[in-house]
C-alpha cells in the first residue's frame, strides 16, 4: 500500500500543511520540525508526487543540457560538473546529445525536453543566432560556448584566444618555432577552432615567428584525428617541432603517434593540448595543456540560468560571461 502525505504527518507529529511545506522547500519551518517530517519521509519511504507539485509550483526543478557529443571527453567531464552544480542549487539534469545536427538541435529547443525542464543549457554548433533567438521561446536558455554570440541570448564560454596565444607563447619561449596546430577548421573564425587558431597566429606575429600554414592541420577533434594529423605531417616531410593540439584528444592522439614512430617528446617534440581532461594529468609523459575554467563555467552557467528562472536576472539582453583559465605546464612541454 503506498505511503501518504497523511502517513507522513501522523509519524511526524504535525500537520498536513507541514508536510506539503518542508516537501515544497518553505522556508518558514522551524529546524526541529523540519527534521522530524524528514525523519518520517525516510523512515516509511514515502515518495513525493513530482508531477503534481510540478503543476501545483509551475515549475518542474529539472535543467536541459544538450550536448553536441558525450563521447567527448571534455563534455562528458563539463556535463558531470554542471550536473554537481545543479543538484548543490536544488535542481536535477536531463542530459541529451544533438550529434551537430540542426534537426537535433531544434528539437532541443522545441521538444520534450523543454516542456519537462524549466531551463536549458545548450551548445548549439549549427543552429544560427536567428534561429535560436526565434526558437527558444519562453523558458530561459543559456548557451554554452562560441558558435553562437549575439546580443540577445545568454552566453557563458571561455577565453579561446587568450588562452591559445598563452600557450603558443609558453612554446615559443621554450624554443619551439615550428608549431603545428591540430584540428583547425577551414574557414571558421568565430568558433572554438578559429578563435584557438586565432591565438595562435597572434602570438606568433607577437614573438617575430612567420605563420606557415604547412603547419596548420586539420582533423576531427578525436585521438585518431590527431594521430592521423601528425602521421601526415610526417609522411609529407613538413619539419616540426612542437604540437599544439586544439584539444586535448587531438594532442593525446598526436603524442600516441609520434612515440610509436620513435619521436621523443618533448625532447623531439614538444605536445600541448586544450581542455585540461582527467587523461591529461595520467598520459605518460604528462600533458602541457590549457585549463579553461570548467568549474567556472558549470557555476556561473547553471547560476545565470537558475537566477532567470527566478526572475532575478531581468535584463532583456543577453548576459555575457567569459571563464579565466590557467596553463597546466607538464612533462610532455615543459
Amino acid at each position: 500500500m503506498a505511503v501518504t502525505m497523511n502517513d507522513v504527518a501522523r509519524v511526524a507529529g504535525v500537520s498536513l500543511k507541514t508536510v506539503s511545506n518542508v516537501l515544497n522547500d518553505y522556508e518558514f519551518i522551524r529546524p526541529a520540525t523540519r527534521q522530524r517530517v524528514q525523519d518520517a519521509i525516510a523512515a516509511l519511504g514515502y515518495e513525493a508526487n513530482l508531477t503534481a507539485r510540478s503543476l501545483r509550483s509551475g515549475k518542474t526543478h529539472m535543467l536541459g543540457l544538450v550536448l553536441s557529443d558525450l563521447a567527448a571527453p571534455y563534455y562528458a567531464e563539463l556535463a558531470s560538473r554542471v550536473m554537481t552544480v545543479a543538484e548543490r542549487r536544488g535542481y536535477r539534469v536531463l542530459v541529451e546529445q544533438s550529434g551537430a545536427l540542426e534537426a537535433n538541435e531544434l528539437g532541443a529547443l522545441q521538444g520534450p525536453l523543454r516542456q519537462l525542464t524549466d531551463g536549458l543549457l545548450f551548445t548549439p554548433l549549427v543552429m544560427r543566432a536567428d534561429a535560436v533567438a526565434s526558437h527558444r521561446g519562453s523558458k530561459p536558455v543559456v548557451l554554452l560556448g562560441e558558435h553562437i554570440q549575439d546580443p540577445r541570448l545568454d552566453l557563458v564560454t571561455m577565453r579561446n584566444r587568450d588562452a591559445a596565444h598563452a600557450l603558443t607563447a609558453h612554446l615559443l619561449a621554450g624554443g619551439r618555432r615550428r608549431i603545428a596546430v591540430l584540428g583547425a577548421h577551414p574557414g571558421e573564425s568565430a568558433g572554438s577552432a578559429g578563435l584557438r587558431l586565432n591565438g595562435y597566429r597572434s602570438a606568433l606575429e607577437d614573438a617575430g615567428v612567420p605563420f606557415d600554414p604547412a603547419l596548420v592541420a586539420p582533423g576531427k577533434w578525436r585521438r585518431d584525428g590527431g594521430a592521423a594529423a601528425v602521421a601526415g605531417l610526417l609522411e609529407n616531410g613538413i619539419p616540426f617541432d612542437a604540437v599544439f593540439g586544439l584539444n586535448d584528444a587531438l594532442a593525446l592522439g598526436a603524442m600516441h603517434e609520434l612515440l610509436i614512430r620513435g619521436v621523443k617528446v618533448p625532447q623531439d617534440v614538444a605536445v600541448a593540448g586544450f581542455d585540461d581532461i582527467d587523461e591529461a594529468r595520467f598520459a605518460s609523459p604528462s600533458l602541457t595543456t590549457v585549463s579553461p575554467g570548467m568549474d567556472e563555467i558549470a557555476e556561473r552557467s547553471v547560476g545565470l540560468l537558475i537566477d532567470r528562472i527566478d526572475g532575478l536576472e531581468a535584463r532583456e539582453d543577453g548576459v555575457h560571461a567569459e571563464a579565466g583559465f590557467d596553463l597546466k605546464i607538464r612533462d610532455s612541454a615543459p
